[in-house]
């Protein structure tokens, strides 16, 4: 049996059906169609100066560009892609533009009698600066020439458009804006992926809870909101509204296992008797599929080598406590990689030497390069000599970001620790046992003795004292500060252990201090981290834990951004931001629903893609800020970017009353 979630679209044989001039009617629309996230849809080009339309047949003409230049124009492919940028100006750009272009997709609603009720929506690709008038002309246009029995709103397509449409009538331009057409979607692909296993349902955390003990490998985990510390299975559905920059679809991105938000689950499992069924579980940009097999699949042998991480040698020589501010990258193996990554901001920022035009340079066919753009986001000379990009560059992201002060520990500190007490050696040994020997039974229990025995356990004066020198002094005595672990087991390529350690956000005084840096310690052997550890083939040898302490910085704003599209992994324009009032931590761990947006980073604009909990956006001034922070987040790419100048960065920050940007923390987006 199968349960198609979102079909995905199947390209038609047959000849071209490209119409023009035609009034359009539904059975005309779907000749023509093409599906989208689960939507047919149909491309749209006004021909102002002939006074007509074409409507484009989807499986013929992917590109509106193309169509006007070789169907309208008389052009050549091959010398439309010589000026493909200029060309996209002139039918994306120019207020005097000779052709209108747009997509028309088609969507339902219920009537007050409960019956379904098919409309359209109009909308421009979101790099298109149609002024207020111009989008007037290109609705009454479309309008005009539509079914007049079917509904036609426009959708602005960045927050651009939205703002020339205010002083427009919603009566003579009737629009819906993204987020209340996508915002309550009843099935978003989170996490591409492919996985056969068995489906688990729960409804309530407490039926989860009853069951996680049983979970494993072979499981698809199936409830309303993934807990953070959920173990290694082989998918995820949510059941409830998320974001695909939460701690769980991280993980699943790093793990590279399927997820995918599904509110009607019940519904399909019900009418399929999926719930511990075997599925076959598929997601990608534009579809989710479940497909009930007849049997379990036949079982096959771990792998215990496939996933492998390796690790840098620690090094546990005696270092001392250092700020921030002096640390490179490659201080990963003693501080961890968090506080290596934060003194490379520092290094990155104070200097101004770094080259953060990389991801511009690369080609993108038919463009040798994206320079030209660059140099338009910066406000710099078109075209620019490299090096003044490249100065320009530094000077947007020193003026629009700045990095943590702080102070980090090194993992000597925590060995000096852990060496002093005869009963954490003894329990270290045996856990490492047990997992050498692959009795997972007695794993979770020694992780917990030994977390306790890290609590309680002596503190030597040698390690004592460089944590109370680590409390700020002065006019900053007393402070409140942020605890936050730096392991050289997390923020890596392939293991990203998001929300795996502890970090303890309100510390004040030197007890609460010491308290929290054990907390941090301890975390490092939780029962969810070492089996995470182990699984990935991490050894308990080679892993330790760095501390960063810092002051507190109370934030109007707080959240996460990725240098990519999570969602469609072939965008190379978009970055996506999330956010929501006070603390990054209320995004990442999906206690609060996020505004949700995504920031052109090649031809520029923004849209608001979800509203989450808040219910309204953000002023326009707050939304423009945030689109030079989603910009910089590109240009640091350029330099963190571990073995491919398109490895997108996972980007925590907050914003201070001030208006002015903190990244608290930077490591690889798995994708």
């Amino acid at each position: 049996m199968t349960t198609a979630v979102l079909p995905a679209d199947a390209p038609r044989p047959g000849t071209d059906r490209t119409a023009i001039g035609e009034h359009l009617s539904l059975p005309l629309f779907h000749t023509l169609s093409g599906t989208l996230a689960g939507h047919p849809y149909l491309k749209v080009v006004v021909d102002r100066a002939e006074g007509t339309w074409h409507l484009l047949d989807t499986a013929v003409h992917p590109f509106h560009v193309d169509y006007i230049a070789t169907r309208v124009l008389g052009m050549e492919l091959a010398a439309l892609d010589s000026v493909l940028d200029a060309f996209n100006a002139s039918v994306y750009m120019d207020p005097r533009r000779r052709f209108l272009l747009g997509v028309l997709s088609l969507h339902t609603d219920e009537d007050a009698a409960g019956r379904e009720r098919p409309f359209l929506v109009l909308e421009t690709t979101e790099a298109d600066t149609m002024p207020g008038p111009l989008l007037e002309e290109f609705y009454t246009f479309v309008r005009h020439r539509l079914d007049g029995r079917l509904a036609l709103l426009l959708k602005p397509a960045n927050h651009g458009q939205e703002s020339e449409l205010a002083t427009i009538s919603d009566i003579r331009v009737p629009r819906i804006l993204s987020h209340e057409l996508f915002g309550n979607r009843t099935r978003t692909p989170l996490n591409p992926g492919e996985t056969t296993g068995r489906l688990r349902c729960f409804r309530t955390f407490e039926e989860y809870a009853a069951e996680s003990g049983s979970l494993g490998r072979s499981d698809i985990v199936a409830m309303p909101a993934l807990p953070d510390d959920v173990p290694r299975v082989a998918g995820f559905i949510s059941t409830a509204p998320t974001t695909p920059l939460s701690h769980t679809n991280v993980l699943a991105s790093g793990w590279g296992i399927p997820n995918a938000t599904v509110r009607d689950l019940a519904r399909l499992v019900e009418a399929e008797n999926l719930d511990g069924a075997w599925v076959r579980y598929e997601v990608t940009d534009h579809h989710i599929t479940l497909v009930r097999l007849a049997q379990a699949p036949a079982p096959t042998a771990p792998d215990r080598h496939r996933e492998r991480i390796r690790l840098r040698t620690p090094l546990l020589t005696d270092v001392p406590a250092l700020p921030l501010h002096r640390l490179r990258r490659t201080d990963d193996n003693r501080y961890g990689t968090k506080a290596a990554n934060l003194g490379e901001l520092h290094h990155v920022l104070g200097s101004r030497t770094a080259d953060l035009t990389a991801y511009y340079q690369r080609p993108r066919p038919p463009r040798a390069h994206l320079l030209g753009h660059l140099a338009a986001r910066l406000g710099a000379n078109d075209p620019a000599p490299v090096a003044g990009l490249r100065s320009a560059a530094a000077a947007f992201a020193v003026g629009t970001v700045t990095a943590p002060d702080g102070v980090a520990l090194p993992f000597a500190l925590q060995h000096r620790f852990l060496t002093s007490s005869p009963a954490i050696q003894q329990a270290i040994g045996r856990l490492k046992t047990a997992l050498a020997l692959d009795t997972v039974e007695a794993v979770d229990p020694l992780c917990r003795e030994l977390q306790r025995l890290i609590g309680q356990a002596p503190l030597p004066d040698a390690v004592t004292r460089p944590i109370i020198q680590a409390l700020p002094t002065g006019p900053a005595a007393g402070s409140r500060l942020v605890v936050r672990s730096s392991s050289n087991a997390e923020d890596l390529p392939g293991f990203s252990a998001a929300g795996v350690y502890d970090s303890v956000t309100s510390v004040r005084g030197a007890d609460e201090l010491l308290a929290a840096v054990r907390r941090v310690w301890a975390s490092l052997f939780s029962p969810r981290s070492v089996r995470l550890r182990h699984q990935a083939g991490i050894s308990p040898d080679d892993t330790y834990m760095g501390v960063i302490i810092q002051r507190y910085l109370p934030a109007d704003l707080g959240g996460v951004l990725v240098t990519c599209n999570p969602t469609r992994r072939a965008d190379f324009r978009n970055v996506c931001l999330n956010c929501s009032p006070g603390s990054p931590e209320t995004v990442v761990d999906g206690t609060a629903l996020p505004l949700q947006y995504l920031y052109n980073t090649v031809e520029g604009g923004g849209r608001t893609v979800a509203l989450g909990s808040s219910g309204r956006d953000l002023p326009a001034a707050t939304r423009e800020r945030l689109g030079q922070l989603a910009l910089t987040g590109r240009l640091l790419q350029s330099h963190f970017s571990e073995a491919d100048v398109d490895d997108p960065l996972d980007i925590e920050w907050l914003m201070t009353d001030q208006g002015a940007f903190h990244l608290v923390q930077i490591r690889p987006f798995a994708r």
